[in-house]
């Protein structure tokens, strides 16, 4: 009888790992190992509102400093906000992502991260806002690969032009713009450094 208590919750065990990977798409090692800055999107394929929400949902699972969750995002999908924000990002990255139908445009409340009861904890100050804010975009480049969406986060663009497009207040600081649509092209794994030239164990 325990014979086969056990190999009926192991079968179960099996088809929840099985399951679970029907759910999630891909592995998380396979997200990792197959996210890209894409710069040639497919313009036939578009991506919902619902599919932006899930998306974000995931930047709220991110840490920051003492979770005072200091990220904002703007999401620009209207014809007309799509044509201001490629306005603002030049001619180049907005050539890398013609034919998307989403840009999101991040930024960070500065006096939050790098303070603690109103002071700068520490020599870096708001630093620790963009260091938040790199953590909540890299929930999110991963979180769309595990959609089977693509991304290309972009630093090159006019911030007075994104705050005045969005109407964002002054006490936030403008980061990256990334544009979030699907692969046209499948590009290879740019070079990496070695694991030894990054990494130091004493």
């Amino acid at each position: 009888m325990k014979n086969v208590l056990f190999t009926i919750l192991a079968a179960l065990a099996v088809l929840s790992c099985q399951s679970d990977k029907v759910r999630g798409g891909i592995s998380f090692d396979e997200v990792v190992a197959s996210r890209r800055s894409i710069r040639h999107f497919d313009a036939s394929k578009t991506i919902s509102e619902a599919e932006v929400r899930t998306l974000l949902s995931a930047t709220q699972e991110a840490p920051s400093w003492m979770n005072l969750q200091p990220n904002r995002y703007y999401v620009a999908m209207s014809p007309e906000k799509l044509s201001a924000v490629r306005e603002a990002i030049g001619e180049r990255n907005a050539k890398n992502t013609e034919g998307v139908n989403v840009y999101i445009v991040t930024s960070f409340v500065r006096g939050q991260s790098g303070y603690f009861r109103g002071n700068v904890a520490n020599e870096l100050g708001d630093a620790w806002g963009a260091h938040d804010n790199g953590l909540g975009n890299a929930f999110l480049l991963l979180k769309a690969r595990a959609m089977g969406f693509d991304t290309l986060l972009m630093g090159g663009r006019d911030g007075d032009a994104l705050r005045s497009i969005f109407n964002i207040p002054e006490e936030e600081t403008v980061m990256a713009v990334i544009a979030v649509g699907y692969r046209a092209t499948d590009p290879q794994r740019p070079n990496r450094k070695s694991f030894d030239e990054i990494v130091k164990f004493y």
